[in-house]
Protein backbone atom coordinates (compact mmCIF):
# COMPACT_ATOMS: atom_id res chain seq x y z
CA UNK A 1 0.00 0.00 0.00
CA UNK A 2 1.28 3.45 -0.77
CA UNK A 3 1.72 5.94 2.17
CA UNK A 4 0.64 9.16 1.58
CA UNK A 5 3.81 11.85 2.25
CA UNK A 6 1.19 15.09 2.23
CA UNK A 7 -1.10 15.94 3.62
CA UNK A 8 -0.15 14.60 7.38
CA UNK A 9 -1.69 12.94 9.95
CA UNK A 10 -1.35 14.16 13.58
CA UNK A 11 -2.64 12.80 16.86
CA UNK A 12 -2.17 13.77 20.15
CA UNK A 13 -3.32 11.79 23.09
CA UNK A 14 -1.84 11.52 26.45
CA UNK A 15 -2.36 7.97 26.81
CA UNK A 16 0.43 5.80 25.20
CA UNK A 17 -1.45 2.91 24.46
CA UNK A 18 -4.33 4.93 22.40
CA UNK A 19 -1.43 7.09 20.48
CA UNK A 20 0.06 3.63 19.37
CA UNK A 21 -3.30 1.89 18.14
CA UNK A 22 -4.40 4.76 16.15
CA UNK A 23 -1.14 5.18 14.39
CA UNK A 24 -0.90 1.62 13.67
CA UNK A 25 -4.76 2.45 12.17
CA UNK A 26 -3.87 5.50 10.20
CA UNK A 27 -1.04 4.16 9.03
CA UNK A 28 -2.89 0.86 8.09
CA UNK A 29 -5.34 3.02 6.01
CA UNK A 30 -2.08 4.43 3.82
CA UNK A 31 -1.77 7.93 6.35
CA UNK A 32 1.83 9.14 7.29
CA UNK A 33 0.71 9.80 10.77
CA UNK A 34 3.07 11.43 13.84
CA UNK A 35 2.08 11.07 17.26
CA UNK A 36 2.18 13.45 20.37
CA UNK A 37 1.68 13.23 23.82
CA UNK A 38 0.64 16.69 24.47
CA UNK A 39 -0.43 20.16 22.81
CA UNK A 40 3.00 21.71 23.70
CA UNK A 41 4.70 18.99 22.04
CA UNK A 42 2.71 19.37 19.12
CA UNK A 43 3.66 23.47 19.05
CA UNK A 44 7.07 23.00 18.98
CA UNK A 45 6.35 20.55 15.95
CA UNK A 46 8.62 22.34 12.96
CA UNK A 47 6.29 21.01 9.80
CA UNK A 48 2.83 21.46 11.29
CA UNK A 49 2.10 22.75 7.99
CA UNK A 50 2.03 19.47 6.76
CA UNK A 51 -0.45 18.74 9.38
CA UNK A 52 -3.85 17.99 7.34
CA UNK A 53 -5.82 16.25 9.83
CA UNK A 54 -5.47 16.41 13.82
CA UNK A 55 -6.55 13.40 15.63
CA UNK A 56 -7.10 15.31 19.20
CA UNK A 57 -8.06 14.55 22.60
CA UNK A 58 -9.98 16.73 24.71
CA UNK A 59 -8.68 16.00 28.05
CA UNK A 60 -4.77 16.90 27.77
CA UNK A 61 -2.38 17.80 30.52
CA UNK A 62 -1.53 20.85 29.38
CA UNK A 63 -3.57 22.68 26.57
CA UNK A 64 -6.66 20.79 26.59
CA UNK A 65 -7.92 20.62 23.04
CA UNK A 66 -10.31 23.03 22.84
CA UNK A 67 -7.88 25.65 24.16
CA UNK A 68 -4.98 24.11 21.48
CA UNK A 69 -8.28 24.33 18.87
CA UNK A 70 -8.54 28.38 19.74
CA UNK A 71 -4.50 28.26 19.11
CA UNK A 72 -4.40 26.80 15.57
CA UNK A 73 -7.19 29.61 14.23
CA UNK A 74 -4.19 32.10 14.16
CA UNK A 75 -2.29 29.73 11.36
CA UNK A 76 -2.34 30.69 7.95
CA UNK A 77 -2.95 26.64 7.40
CA UNK A 78 -4.23 24.89 10.31
CA UNK A 79 -5.10 21.53 10.04
CA UNK A 80 -8.91 20.38 10.20
CA UNK A 81 -9.54 18.49 13.83
CA UNK A 82 -11.12 15.33 14.77
CA UNK A 83 -12.02 15.36 18.27
CA UNK A 84 -11.69 11.89 19.92
CA UNK A 85 -12.15 11.94 23.67
CA UNK A 86 -13.83 9.59 26.59
CA UNK A 87 -15.10 12.65 28.69
CA UNK A 88 -17.44 14.88 25.93
CA UNK A 89 -20.58 15.88 26.46
CA UNK A 90 -22.99 17.92 24.49
CA UNK A 91 -21.89 21.39 25.10
CA UNK A 92 -18.12 20.76 24.75
CA UNK A 93 -19.34 19.18 21.40
CA UNK A 94 -21.27 22.30 20.22
CA UNK A 95 -18.29 24.58 20.84
CA UNK A 96 -15.77 22.66 19.30
CA UNK A 97 -18.16 21.74 15.92
CA UNK A 98 -18.81 25.98 16.12
CA UNK A 99 -14.90 26.48 16.51
CA UNK A 100 -15.05 24.62 13.02
CA UNK A 101 -13.80 21.23 14.19
CA UNK A 102 -15.00 18.57 11.15
CA UNK A 103 -16.19 15.81 13.43
CA UNK A 104 -16.30 14.74 17.79
CA UNK A 105 -15.93 11.23 17.98
CA UNK A 106 -16.42 8.94 21.95
CA UNK A 107 -13.58 6.56 23.02
CA UNK A 108 -13.93 3.85 22.00
CA UNK A 109 -14.55 4.83 18.36
CA UNK A 110 -15.29 2.69 15.46
CA UNK A 111 -12.09 2.42 13.17
CA UNK A 112 -14.08 2.92 10.18
CA UNK A 113 -16.11 5.89 11.45
CA UNK A 114 -12.37 7.24 12.51
CA UNK A 115 -11.32 7.08 9.68
CA UNK A 116 -14.06 8.06 7.26
CA UNK A 117 -13.82 11.87 9.69
CA UNK A 118 -9.99 11.33 8.73
CA UNK A 119 -10.60 11.39 5.57
CA UNK A 120 -13.57 13.84 5.36
CA UNK A 121 -11.01 16.20 7.29
CA UNK A 122 -8.48 15.85 5.28
CA UNK A 123 -10.77 16.31 1.99
CA UNK A 124 -12.03 19.62 3.90
CA UNK A 125 -8.64 20.38 4.30
CA UNK A 126 -7.14 20.09 0.79
CA UNK A 127 -9.87 22.09 -0.36
CA UNK A 128 -9.27 25.13 2.30
CA UNK A 129 -5.71 24.87 0.77
CA UNK A 130 -6.47 24.60 -2.44
CA UNK A 131 -8.87 27.98 -2.07
CA UNK A 132 -6.23 29.59 -0.11
CA UNK A 133 -3.38 28.95 -3.13
CA UNK A 134 -6.27 30.66 -5.60
CA UNK A 135 -6.46 34.06 -3.44
CA UNK A 136 -2.58 33.85 -3.15
CA UNK A 137 -2.36 34.15 -6.42
CA UNK A 138 -5.21 36.19 -7.43
CA UNK A 139 -3.76 39.00 -4.59
CA UNK A 140 -0.22 38.50 -6.65
CA UNK A 141 -2.12 39.02 -10.13
CA UNK A 142 -3.60 42.30 -8.81
CA UNK A 143 -0.20 43.32 -6.97
CA UNK A 144 1.35 43.43 -10.23
CA UNK A 145 -0.76 46.45 -11.42
CA UNK A 146 0.92 49.90 -11.48
CA UNK A 147 -0.90 52.44 -9.40
CA UNK A 148 -2.64 53.97 -12.60
CA UNK A 149 -4.23 50.76 -13.66
CA UNK A 150 -5.17 50.26 -9.99
CA UNK A 151 -7.04 53.88 -10.42
CA UNK A 152 -8.22 52.69 -13.94
CA UNK A 153 -9.47 49.42 -12.26
CA UNK A 154 -11.35 51.26 -9.66
CA UNK A 155 -13.60 52.74 -12.34
CA UNK A 156 -14.49 49.40 -14.04
CA UNK A 157 -15.12 47.84 -11.26
CA UNK A 158 -17.77 50.94 -10.10
CA UNK A 159 -19.30 50.24 -13.73
CA UNK A 160 -18.14 53.50 -15.29
CA UNK A 161 -16.92 53.88 -18.85
CA UNK A 162 -14.37 54.76 -20.21
CA UNK A 163 -15.24 58.19 -21.04
CA UNK A 164 -15.86 58.60 -17.64
CA UNK A 165 -12.74 57.04 -16.37
CA UNK A 166 -10.98 59.52 -18.28
CA UNK A 167 -12.89 62.63 -16.88
CA UNK A 168 -11.78 61.64 -13.38
CA UNK A 169 -8.52 60.94 -13.78
CA UNK A 170 -7.91 63.49 -16.09
CA UNK A 171 -6.60 61.41 -18.85
CA UNK A 172 -7.58 60.35 -22.60
CA UNK A 173 -10.39 57.82 -23.09
CA UNK A 174 -7.43 56.18 -25.16
CA UNK A 175 -5.08 55.85 -22.73
CA UNK A 176 -7.65 54.35 -20.56
CA UNK A 177 -8.26 51.67 -23.11
CA UNK A 178 -4.92 50.94 -22.50
CA UNK A 179 -5.24 50.59 -19.42
CA UNK A 180 -7.80 48.24 -19.48
CA UNK A 181 -6.00 46.11 -21.69
CA UNK A 182 -3.10 45.65 -19.37
CA UNK A 183 -5.63 44.89 -16.35
CA UNK A 184 -6.55 42.26 -18.21
CA UNK A 185 -3.59 40.65 -19.20
CA UNK A 186 -1.79 41.21 -15.94
CA UNK A 187 -5.05 39.53 -14.44
CA UNK A 188 -5.74 37.07 -16.57
CA UNK A 189 -9.17 37.31 -17.32
CA UNK A 190 -11.54 38.27 -20.43
CA UNK A 191 -14.49 39.37 -19.09
CA UNK A 192 -15.62 42.77 -16.72
CA UNK A 193 -17.68 40.13 -14.57
CA UNK A 194 -14.67 37.77 -13.68
CA UNK A 195 -12.15 40.99 -13.11
CA UNK A 196 -15.28 42.10 -10.59
CA UNK A 197 -15.72 38.77 -9.00
CA UNK A 198 -11.29 39.04 -8.35
CA UNK A 199 -11.90 42.06 -6.59
CA UNK A 200 -14.51 41.13 -4.83
CA UNK A 201 -12.93 38.08 -3.87
CA UNK A 202 -9.54 39.80 -3.10
CA UNK A 203 -10.94 42.56 -1.09
CA UNK A 204 -10.16 46.34 0.22
CA UNK A 205 -6.60 46.06 -1.01
CA UNK A 206 -7.63 45.76 -4.91
CA UNK A 207 -8.20 49.62 -4.33
CA UNK A 208 -11.47 49.20 -6.41
CA UNK A 209 -14.31 51.40 -5.27
CA UNK A 210 -17.64 50.05 -4.69
CA UNK A 211 -20.61 51.49 -6.49
CA UNK A 212 -22.52 53.88 -4.78
CA UNK A 213 -25.98 52.59 -3.55
CA UNK A 214 -27.63 55.67 -5.36
CA UNK A 215 -25.96 55.43 -8.41
CA UNK A 216 -27.43 53.36 -10.72
CA UNK A 217 -25.88 50.13 -12.57
CA UNK A 218 -25.11 50.12 -15.88
CA UNK A 219 -25.50 47.52 -19.03
CA UNK A 220 -24.24 44.71 -19.08
CA UNK A 221 -21.49 45.50 -21.67
CA UNK A 222 -17.85 44.16 -23.33
CA UNK A 223 -14.81 45.29 -22.43
CA UNK A 224 -13.66 48.02 -25.17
Amino acid sequence: MNVTTHPNVAVIDDDASVRQALVRLLRSAGHQAQTFACAQEFLQYPDMDDIGCLVLDVQLPDLNGLELQTALEQLEHGPSIVFITGHGDIPMTVCAMRAGAVDFLTKPCDADTLLGAVANALQINAAQRSRDRTLAAERARISSLTQREREVLGGVVAGLLNKQIAAELGICEKTVKVHRAHIMEKTGVKSVAELVRICEHVGPETGARTRSAAEPSPPARTLS
